[in-house]
């Protein structure tokens, strides 16, 4: 499987458990788990997925709850709708879009500067 090819599970795809990947995965159906990738996860408008995400990026057109980290960034379109708690140093939402839980804006994995005690 080449860096750029797209993996899809369509709308009648029903899946539990672990997913990694490389490039781009799109996802139509319902998923429960884990998914981890430094490519992009694009959740389709119909969509339903739960559980934790650790991508590179996210697009999110569907519904998620959970815990997500990106490491670039996450879109989220006006058809989207997340719930629970999100990492990421750049998000961008769409008029209309829905996010409900924390939202924590800065780079993954890079320690926070902690202000100075006097």
């Amino acid at each position: 499987m080449g860096k750029d090819e797209i993996a899809y599970l369509g709308s009648d795809t029903v899946y539990e458990g672990k997913l990694g990947f490389k490039g781009t995965v799109r996802i139509e159906g319902k998923f429960k788990g884990e998914i981890n990738s430094d490519g992009t996860l694009n959740v389709g408008k119909d969509a339903q997925v739960q559980g934790s995400i650790n991508v590179g990026e996210l697009l999110l057109s569907g519904h998620f709850s959970g815990d997500v980290t990106a490491k670039r960034r996450v879109v989220v379109y006006a058809s989207g709708v997340l719930e629970g708690v999100l990492q990421t140093p750049s998000l961008l939402t769409e008029e209309g879009a829905i996010i409900e839980g924390q939202i924590v804006m800065r780079n993954p994995g890079k320690t926070p500067a902690k202000p100075s005690e006097s």
